[in-house]
């Protein structure tokens, strides 16, 4: 793994290391489909994410104008190869999805070697790799190899099938909505528009399905949408059809590139400290990893559509080795090997610390603030002083108390502090009990 296969994953508990081996297998069961922005692979993949998770399927036929795109028509393939003169089979799309350019049109004909080779794609500096390219606006065909195969080939005849359809069709996304407390909302995103790549696709798929499950069963303060959708076109589908509830997202995430070994990665929205960058920070912070935070730019996953300008909705993007940072990134080499259960269960639990801080984020105030409450007749206090025990605690008490001032949220409060945002929440929900403190009124 690119700069980081020395990283040991962390020690988990047999609950995190079974969900990782959960998403593991269903990443097996998902990674020989042929997924694209539409089509029978995209179809089949959400058929299994509704089993996992209760997903609504969405439809959006072609040619349906979505702001300034417009939905292409439906790709199928069913087969495709080259023969040698010989009728020997060079390149099988059996063998491999990503042996075929993504949205290539039908073609059958014989081309010499000279005709043939502008439609065949290679990596030179990985010689049994094979690319993954897509074509999905602009009519066209090809085949992607590897190199290796490239230079064996001899001069002559071939024979070029591509058994595929363009048609008039739909394109389609999952989208799972769970209620909450509260009208607003989180938004989880993932693609699901490549083929057999593990990591740059799958992992996102793998980590979104189990969050879903996971908080599916767990009360929750604010409610969450989760979106899987092909990119791009998918989330502007989704977007084009929200418009008039969008204000009530609260923070959100697009998923990524989970299951390598490599440090995480947030990028941020791009309103650059919204809920959701700064409990990405903090939930980061607070482990003994390094972490990488890059600042937003309008290039990547489906963030740059959520920030458009026209949305600017407070979405970042958690990643572990960024997309392009990896060698394997976009090739035959993003397979199964590549990735493994120990770091999707990390990436798993890294999302569920992030919103555990925006579930738990709120602004106090202080019902007692003209001096110190005495918080040792209330049983909140050491009955010894000068100890150093329960000191965490102890200073979570004063920091709370100190700064809910109707000004302060708690995240505030733990990053002044410099206290892990659950003690700082744990003291505020002792306060609150104690009638020390009330939740200011949005």
């Amino acid at each position: 793994m690119a700069g980081s296969s020395a990283r040991q994953p962390e020690r988990g508990v047999a609950g995190a290391e079974d969900a990782g081996a959960e998403m593991y297998r269903w990443i097996e069961e998902l990674y020989p489909l042929c997924r694209s922005l539409t089509g029978a692979g995209q179809r089949r993949t959400l058929e299994i994410l509704r089993r996992l998770t209760g997903l609504a399927i969405q439809e959006v036929p072609s040619g349906t104008q979505i702001f300034d795109w417009t939905v292409p028509r439906e790709w199928n393939i069913r087969d495709a190869y080259i023969k040698d003169a010989r009728g020997r089979k060079i390149v099988d799309f059996a063998d491999s999805n990503l042996h075929v350019m993504g949205y290539s049109a039908p073609v059958s004909r014989r081309l010499s070697l000279a005709e043939l080779k502008p439609h065949l794609f290679t990596l030179p500096e990985h010689p049994d790799w094979i690319p993954y390219r897509t074509s999905y606006y602009r009519e066209d065909w090809a085949f992607c190899l590897s190199h290796r195969r490239l230079l064996e080939l001899e001069e002559g005849d071939y024979e070029v099938c591509i058994d595929a359809a363009l048609a008039d069709g739909k394109m389609c996304y999952g989208e799972l909505a769970l209620s909450g407390e509260r009208a607003e909302e989180i938004l989880i995103s993932c693609h699901i528009c490549h083929p057999s790549l593990a990591n740059d696709n799958l992992s996102g798929i793998a980590v979104a399905a189990m969050l879903a499950r996971q908080l599916s069963r767990s009360p929750r303060r604010f409610g969450y949408r989760f979106l899987f959708a092909p990119g791009q076109i998918g989330s502007l589908a989704w977007l084009s059809r929200n418009e008039d509830c969008l204000a009530r997202v609260r923070a959100g995430l697009v998923l990524a590139c989970l299951g390598d070994g490599g440090a995480f990665t947030y990028k941020k929205s791009r309103r650059g400290d919204a809920l959701t960058d700064r409990a990405a920070r903090r939930a980061l912070a607070e482990t003994a990893a390094p972490f990488h935070t890059l600042e937003f730019s309008p290039f990547g996953y489906d963030e740059r559509q959520f920030c458009s300008p026209g949305f600017n909705l407070p979405v970042g993007c958690l990643m572990r080795t960024p997309h392009g940072g990896f060698p394997e990134y976009h090739t035959s080499a993003d397979n199964l090997d590549f990735i493994r259960p120990e770091y999707l269960a990390e990436s798993l639990e890294r999302c569920r610390a992030i919103l555990r801080i925006v579930e738990g984020e709120r602004t106090m105030i202080n019902l007692n603030p003209k001096g110190e409450p005495q918080l040792g007749k209330r049983g909140l206090y050491g009955s010894v002083g000068g100890g150093a025990g329960g000191r965490e605690r102890e200073m979570s008490f004063l920091w709370v108390l100190n700064l809910s001032d109707g000004a302060h949220g708690l995240l505030d409060i733990a990053e002044r502090s410099g206290l892990p945002f659950a003690a700082v929440e744990s003291a505020a929900r002792e306060l609150e009990r104690h009638g020390l403190l009330q939740e200011r009124a949005c």
